[in-house]
């Protein structure tokens, strides 16, 4: 089903007529590195305010999805102890290691308590920033028959640009929930919502907007079932 986006995006958005269509069972929410210490970082919205009201956002969007049966997945950043996924070569990583940064075991590595995953949900441990590189999550998405990707999380600028654009060469579909995503520079979150990430068949859209597209698709599927609305 096509559900009409009913909240204009300011500044990068949709016109109102625009559809946003999703089918839960082909989709899956991709929950990247919202981490306890990145969301202490410079990444983070650096008001409490704001930062509560972006995890606030992004609880609301996982719910939902779980609510439509919508598989949700979480990424995480995490290294053995004396960080042997790390090249000196790169340079990016190497600074980990050297501040030992994001020992897998360590409480500054788990995904925040605000959008924790549920017993059973996938957690993929990744070593570098794309979601894609080094781990089965291309292996679980085929496996689930997962067609799009819906990708939130930080920084916009590292694993939300470098996953996006992987998906997109691996022929997902992409739709990016803009506010519940954040960077340590808003000048660079918003060109890239506005320019690079839009360009991927316009899947930027405010978070209300998934919601919406989720919640009317279940309702379909449940009059389909006989069940009614939820």
């Amino acid at each position: 089903m096509d559900a009409r986006n009913v909240h204009r995006e300011q500044g990068i958005g949709h016109t109102i007529n625009e559809p946003l269509s999703i089918n839960p069972r082909a989709s899956a929410l991709l929950v990247l590195d919202l981490q306890k210490l990145i969301l202490e970082g410079s990444a983070a919205p650096q008001s409490a305010a704001e930062k509560e009201a972006l995890l606030s956002r992004s609880a609301r969007l996982i719910d939902a999805a779980r609510t439509a049966r919508m598989r949700v997945i979480y990424v995480r950043n995490g290294f053995r102890r004396g960080y042997p996924e790390v090249s000196e070569r790169n340079k990016s990583f190497a600074l980990i290691r050297q501040t030992d940064r994001f020992p897998d075991d360590a409480d500054g590595s788990q995904i925040h308590p605000a959008v924790a995953p549920h017993t059973g949900e996938v957690v993929i441990t990744k070593h570098r920033v794309n979601a894609f590189f080094g781990t089965e999550l291309d292996m679980i998405l085929r496996s689930n028959g997962i067609e799009t990707l819906i990708l939130a999380g930080i920084a916009t600028s590292r694993v939300v640009l470098s996953t996006l654009r992987y998906a997109a060469d691996a022929d997902y579909g992409i739709i990016v929930p803009h506010d519940c995503c954040s960077d340590s520079d808003p000048d660079v979150h918003d060109m890239l919502l506005r320019d690079p990430l839009r360009n991927f068949d316009k899947n930027v859209w405010g978070w209300e907007s998934i919601l919406f597209a989720s919640r009317s698709t279940r309702d379909d599927g449940n009059k389909r079932d006989g069940r009614g609305a939820m």
